[in-house]
């Protein structure tokens, strides 16, 4: 009763022990529980994680369950435009009052309350709703078609799962804690049958789960955070460090980002996994990209493809023409940067990358052609390898726009890199960022290690089934000492924080 206490109004971290043991509480409660109580138990512990970052925003939560719940079964069975219009104008109001408001209204209303996750929990309970409305819409039209058919066999049709799954289950797929802060951004069609399928306990999914975690741990331990010193002391102040190492703090945190986000990713999935479900991939080797275009597919892929099918998609995406094709995609990118934080920055980071996309088809032809007459050969590695390098140079640019605080921050930044010099590498100076010589070969022998496995993600091959296929000893002395090498090497300490993930912020 203690722990609960004293995590009401802190939060539970992924990376404090209490999330440890909330998470084996919670598993344990759900498999020794009856079976017909288990979604009732998941969801308390959903509403208490949620609740422990502040009791208040738990209102907000079941705001937009109950809205998109009943709006969900109202348009699934009816597919009226208006009620789907109306769902999501006050979901989104609500996220905008919360979220935006200072933005356009700065000085009024200050004090607002912005509720943890509100960003990732809206959008996947509004995927939802707009899911049931399409089912309707598709069963209508089916109807239509087979008016010819006799009535109680189109009335059968229509009770038989018209109503979509009881609340409780909606439930806690909007509020299910591994991903309630900073998701996946789930499917309904994905989660809802899972909670709904019996699931008793299974030592592979235990196994798995922890070692995605403990994947997740390393990412956002051993590497993210300890890229974060050397990042916020440049970006603090650049004009007080050599140009090299301006240049080198960009595209570190290029690195940064992806093993923050990804290390979280990896627990909130792997967390999952040990409660018995399993959860969408989030990344999957995005810097390995030959394209932006192909980066996008691989980098937070269900936000990516929620703005595909819930907004690019209904825009007309590429069926009308090649030039609302492109406005379509500005006005997507635009959308996903605003969605990401409520700044001009985020909004210009997310433009950037619709134009980068816009220029490489606009560009696609002269490069055909230049390679037709060059008689290059694109299918030769060294080919992918500099369009890797070059996609790497462009989405590392646009980081300095999402990570800078203003726009004048951003430009001092890149006047900053100017007069690049290659020594300043072996001066000394690279040690005055915060890291001693021992930090930094850890550090690269880290993004080696990264490297190398996500060679192996591009390449279909699992590293955690390979490691699966040795000897018990083997396996059981690498699960040691990768858990060792995360308390040892981890940033800890008095000072630090180390708790705070970069996308729980948005």
């Amino acid at each position: 009763m203690n722990v609960v206490s004293s995590m009401i109004g802190s939060g539970i971290s992924f990376l404090s022990l209490e999330y440890l043991a909330f998470l084996l509480a919670a598993a344990l409660v759900r498999y020794l529980c009856p079976e017909r109580a288990r979604t009732a138990v998941l969801l308390a512990f959903s509403w208490l994680f949620y609740a422990a970052w502040n009791p208040v925003c738990l209102l907000f939560l079941i705001f937009t369950t109950v809205t998109t719940y009943f709006t969900g079964r109202y348009v699934r069975r009816r597919s009226v435009r208006a009620a789907l219009f109306l769902c999501i104008a006050a979901n989104l109001g609500v996220l905008f009052f919360c979220k935006y408001w200072g933005m356009f209204f700065p000085g009024i209303f200050e004090q607002r309350l912005l509720p943890v996750g509100i960003s990732f929990y809206t959008l996947q309970a509004l995927g939802y709703v707009v899911d049931c409305w399409r089912e309707g819409r598709t069963a209508k039209a089916s109807a239509q078609a087979s008016s010819g058919q006799n009535s109680s066999v189109r009335d059968e049709g229509k009770k038989s799962g018209a109503d979509g799954p009881r609340f409780l289950t909606y439930a806690l797929f909007v509020s299910f804690f591994p991903g309630i802060l900073s998701g996946p951004i789930e499917r309904g069609r994905n989660m809802l049958p899972q909670f709904e399928k019996p699931c008793n306990f299974s030592f592979d999914n235990l196994r798995n789960g922890l070692l995605i975690m403990t994947w997740g741990y390393f990412l956002k331990m051993v590497l993210a955070d300890r890229i974060a010193i050397v990042v916020n002391q440049v970006y603090a102040n650049p004009e007080g460090v050599p140009g090299t190492l301006v240049v080198l703090a960009v595209l570190l945190y290029s690195v940064q980002i992806y093993c923050d986000f990804a290390g979280y990713s990896a627990i909130a999935i792997g967390s999952a996994r040990v409660l018995g479900f399993r959860v969408m991939q989030n990344f999957t080797a995005p810097y390995l990209s030959a394209s932006v275009a192909e980066f996008w597919r691989h980098w937070h892929i269900s936000l990516s493809t929620w703005f595909r099918d819930y907004l690019y998609i209904p825009l007309g995406g590429n069926r009308r023409g090649t030039g609302r094709k492109y406005l379509n995609i500005l006005i997507v990118f635009a959308v996903s940067g605003l969605w990401h934080g409520a700044g001009f920055t985020f909004l210009f980071w997310g433009f950037l990358h619709g134009i980068y996309q816009v220029a490489g088809y606009l560009q696609k032809p002269i490069r055909d052609a230049l390679a037709q007459r060059l008689h290059i050969d694109r299918t030769r590695g060294s080919h992918r390898a500099l369009q890797i390098l070059v996609t790497f140079l462009l989405v590392s640019f646009a980081w300095i726009f999402f990570r800078a605080d203003s726009f004048s921050q951003a430009v001092q930044i890149i006047r900053c890199m100017k007069g690049a010099e290659i020594w300043s590498l072996t001066d000394g100076s690279l040690i005055a960022l915060g890291l001693d010589t021992m930090n930094w070969v850890l550090l690269a022998a880290g993004l080696v290690f990264l490297f190398v496995r996500d060679l192996c993600v591009r390449r279909g091959i699992s590293l955690r089934v390979q490691l699966q296929k040795q000897g018990i000893w083997l396996r059981w002395l690498l699960y040691i000492g990768a858990v060792l090498l995360i308390l040892v090497c981890g940033i800890w300490g008095p000072g630090y924080d180390a708790s705070t993930f970069i996308y729980s912020q948005f």
